[in-house]
């Protein structure tokens, strides 16, 4: 169930559970805000429903220093309704909502629910105009209006505090491994499948071009993958840079995707590419068939990887 408005909440069973948060890339210390309301809605026979906001608020608040999204909202969605969350609210976040006061934001969030029981976030969220809105804010309004609040305690992997911030810079490091650590998952990116010039094919190795619908990636080079296609899994390399050898008809960073034994029409659909292991860096060759050969070899090492 996908909502639009908070007044869309009405049409959700109560009791309702509400988590609250940005979620951008739905790590390990998101996943414990949306499971907690999750275990309580059920404990309770009520509904657990992420509430989210789309674009990231940095975008409307302080474009000129906006990060990089590790999910966008379609890949988020995915993201939280994989955790079984599968009531979502998103807010269109604009200049006239960031500037709405956390006290009729919480009222609006009441008035729809049918009851509302609590709010869950993490420990140090704020939000509204000015950032007043807190979790000591909530704990005071759910007393008047008869919610609970949930600040849900941070989370540390080997003593490193869990961040967006912190996952960002690993994937663009290329340090794929304490991403994961971190998001509890493997890095993956989803985008839609575009036409582009077919080179590849003419190497014997087709590709799919995506068109990343995040914005962070990891560094340009060869990465073994696999594919989640409408819920089927496939193997395949990934290609990721400005195609030194043949060049990028735009000059800009392209995501390249060879699936193995695979041999479909996925013109327009939606695929999310998993980086299992970074192969070797992108390079320029002196030949075609020089490339060919490379390729060969990517392939190989990488079914040996995902076999």
């Amino acid at each position: 169930m996908l909502l639009s408005a908070i007044p869309d909440l009405a049409t959700v069973p109560g009791p309702i559970f509400l988590a609250i948060g940005v979620f951008d890339g739905v790590h390990l210390g998101h996943r414990s805000v949306l499971l907690r309301a999750l275990e309580d809605a059920r404990a309770a026979g009520g509904t657990a429903v992420a509430v989210t906001f789309d674009p990231h608020p940095a975008k409307v608040l302080r474009p000129e220093n906006a990060p990089r999204l590790l999910t966008a909202t379609a890949h988020k969605l995915r993201l939280i309704r994989a955790l079984g969350v599968e009531a979502i609210l998103v807010i269109p976040f604009t200049a006239g909502f960031a500037a709405t006061p956390p006290e009729d934001f919480v009222t609006q969030l009441h008035a729809a629910c049918e009851p509302l029981r609590e709010i869950c976030v993490g420990h140090e969220w704020c939000f509204g105009r000015g950032r007043r809105g807190n979790l000591e804010m909530l704990r005071q309004m759910g007393d008047r209006l008869g919610f609970d609040e949930v600040g849900v305690a941070a989370v540390h992997v080997g003593g490193e505090l869990v961040s967006s911030t912190t996952i960002r810079s690993a994937v663009e490091s290329g340090d794929l491994a304490r991403a994961a650590s971190l998001l509890g998952r493997e890095y993956s990116i989803l985008g839609t499948v575009v036409r582009g010039e077919q080179l590849g094919r003419t190497l014997g190795f087709p590709t799919a071009n995506l068109s990343a619908h995040n914005e962070q990636f990891p560094p340009n080079g060869v990465y073994a993958v696999t594919a989640q296609r409408n819920g089927q899994s496939l193997n395949g390399v990934v290609n990721l840079g400005i195609r030194p050898t043949i060049g990028s008809a735009t000059g800009e960073r392209v995501l390249e995707l060879h699936l193995f034994d695979f041999n479909e029409q996925i013109y327009d659909e939606e695929i999310e590419v998993t980086f299992r292991k970074h192969l070797r860096p992108e390079q320029k060759f002196a030949s075609l068939e020089a490339l060919k050969a490379q390729i060969a070899s990517d392939v190989a090492e990488a079914r040996g990887i995902l076999a």
